[in-house]
């Protein structure tokens, strides 16, 4: 089982090794491949690993690969936990990743910086599977500093365009003051516990006074806000969609964005000693989950609707999270992998079928141009809606009912999410693929057309998985459920209070007519109209003007600090401090050569002078 888990690991950096050294040598479909194949391999490896670990009695396995750091008492080894959870991160990361590089051989092609594409593609599933497989928290915090470079380099791929080099510095930023929530975590466990194994904190989380404690799992919210984009740092996702379609493919479904989550969900027996701490994980998540889906109602780029709606998945699952639910945040995230994957895959192909056009009042009626891509994207949209029996209904259903157990008014909030989910949603299906032809004067005259096979093949594999992927967690359909599966692996779970049977239908009759409102809105608003000012106002389209408030606030000042600093710190103080030195020492030398005449009787004279006054004071002290 270890050479299994460690393959998991070091295949996808085998292709990066393999790709980097001799790539000048190999064509495109040589480097599509090997990228490609080792993602693939790893995913079969992974697979391999979790029909193991069934049929094992402890499911909890630590790899030791190698000693790592050993500075007094910090003992860190490069060592892989085995468990539920990781591999069930390992399952999802490496298949739908396995997918998004196949895409990617078709939708990249031709492009000019082919081979880098896929060596930062490598590079990232390498990333996120060292977080999720580390043992320890300086391992998975190297994993999560690759993911943030990886999606600093993808997001900047078209590096000379200054709104793609600008969007991945953003994103870069934005992740680096997350960075400081993980690392505070790390020095207040270390202080306390000694160690920074995650078993190691877990064994003594008990000695955590609850100040400690709540102030670790706020850092670790802090952390996870940045990573997965919640508020107040969700800023950054929606500008990275400046890197090309597979990017925010791999960012949103199977890596970075989900690796938040999963951080909270890994130290769930920490999160357990603070129930002030996870209310606010629970009120963060659900009031991100709310905002995203109010601005993704407004958004005219049909990657950025996407994207918005990115941040207010991944606030459900945080909200998961606060309430105690960490199976259903985790069958969520699954969930939500298969239909976003899908969802920005077909919003590729859309894409590359009207020449890069992204703009959804330039599109309309491609139902019949796109004969794969506009059923798969049928299944996403309905999906993601909550319309049964697709994965979405049930893995948010899940969510939902966790939450009425538990905060009623979060609860509302989550249902009025999920109404203008389905709405946002449907607004997108709809300007996209019915309605009236608006796209002949982007095309100049060529007639949109479907992917080649390259592309479509992914997007039937994950459409049958968006439909099916609800059973992964259906107690019914198989022994071990997702949640059963996992148990195992949290600390405290919340309890929740037992539902009637029909309660339980009325929750899920809820979940439907939430689904069915924002449809029907959507429908009977948007299928005679494109553009409505009163229906996507400014406030909406601006993102709360989200970002002209940080700019006022942090950007301007910080901007005008700078502007002063060059003109009078640079120049008055730290320039006028060096020239007034070299003032002060050029007018004492001149001061000085003023004795220095060139004549040597003048030297011999002062020669004598000095030795008779050493003399006078030699003999002086021996009187």
């Amino acid at each position: 089982m270890a050479h299994i888990s460690t393959l998991i690991l070091l295949l996808p950096l085998l292709g990066f090794a393999v790709v980097l050294l001799n790539g000048k040598n190999m064509n495109e479909s040589q480097i599509g491949l090997v990228a490609t194949g080792v993602v693939g391999l790893s995913f079969v490896a992974s697979v391999i690993d979790f029909v193991l670990l069934l049929h094992r009695s402890d499911r909890e396995v630590t790899v030791q690969l190698f000693n790592w750091i050993d500075v007094g008492t910090l003992h860190v080894p490069a060592a892989l936990l085995v468990d539920p959870l990781s591999i069930t991160m390992c399952l999802f990361v490496t298949g739908v990743s396995t997918l998004i590089h196949l895409y990617s051989i078709g939708y990249m092609h031709a492009e000019k910086d082919y081979k880098k594409f896929f060596l930062y593609f490598n590079l990232f599933v390498f990333s996120m599977l060292a977080l999720v497989l580390a043992n320890n928290l300086v391992f998975t915090f190297v994993g999560w500093e690759g993911v943030g470079v990886c999606s600093y380099w993808l997001v900047s791929f078209y590096f000379d365009r200054d709104s793609a080099s600008s969007a991945g510095k953003k994103a870069f930023i934005y992740n680096r003051v997350g960075d400081v929530g993980l690392l505070v975590a790390m020095f207040l466990l270390f202080s306390r516990t000694g160690t920074l194994t995650y078993l190691g904190v877990f064994e003594k989380a008990g000695t955590l006074t609850p100040t400690v404690a709540t102030l670790v799992v706020l850092a670790l919210l802090l952390a996870a806000t940045g990573k997965s984009a919640q508020i107040p740092l969700f800023n950054w996702l929606p500008d990275a969609m400046e890197g090309p379609t597979p990017v925010s493919a791999l960012i949103h479904a199977a890596t970075m964005v989900t690796a938040g989550v999963y951080l909270l969900v890994r130290m769930s027996p920490v999160l357990a000693l603070s129930s002030s701490g996870r209310m606010t994980i629970a009120v963060i998540g659900g009031v991100t989950a709310f905002v995203a889906a109010t601005i993704a109602t407004s958004q005219k780029d049909i990657k950025k609707v996407l994207a918005f709606s990115t941040v207010s998945q991944i606030g459900y699952m945080v909200l998961a999270v606060g309430v105690g639910a960490y199976g259903a945040a985790i069958f969520l995230m699954v969930g939500h992998a298969f239909y976003k994957a899908l969802l920005f895959l077909g919003s590729g192909s859309v894409i590359h079928s009207l020449n890069g056009e992204q703009d959804l009042r330039k599109m309309g009626a491609l139902a019949k141009f796109l004969p794969l891509t506009y059923p798969t994207f049928l299944v996403g949209w309905l999906a993601i809606s909550g319309i049964p029996p697709f994965a979405g209904f049930w893995a948010k259903g899940d969510v939902l009912t966790n939450v009425f157990a538990h905060n009623k008014v979060l609860w509302v909030l989550a249902v009025v999410t999920a109404i203008l989910t389905a709405y946002y949603m449907s607004r997108l299906f709809v300007l996209t693929f019915r309605g009236t032809e608006r796209f002949r004067e982007e095309t100049h005259g060529h007639e949109p057309h479907e992917s080649p096979w390259v592309m479509t093949t992914p997007l039937v594999i994950l459409a049958v998985l968006s439909v099916f992927g609800g059973a992964l967690a259906l107690p019914w359909v198989h022994h071990d459920s997702l949640a059963n599966f996992l148990s195992s692996t949290f600390g405290y779970v919340a309890p929740i209070a037992s539902q009637s049977t029909l309660s339980q239908w009325g929750l899920a009759a809820v979940d439907i007519a939430a689904a069915l409102i924002g449809l029907a809105a959507a429908f009977s608003i948007w299928r005679s109209r494109y553009e409505d000012e009163k229906l996507t106002p400014k406030f909406l389209e601006q993102v709360w003007y989200w970002d002209n408030f940080y700019d006022a606030t942090i950007g301007r000042p910080l901007e005008d600090l700078a502007v002063f600093s060059d003109a009078v710190i640079e120049d008055e103080v730290i320039d006028g401090g060096v020239m007034g030195l070299a003032v002060g020492i050029r007018r004492s030398s001149q001061g000085v050569r003023k004795i220095q005449s060139g004549f040597v009787r003048h030297y011999a004279l002062a020669m004598a002078l000095g030795l008779a006054v050493i003399v006078v004071y030699l003999v002086a002290r021996v009187g």
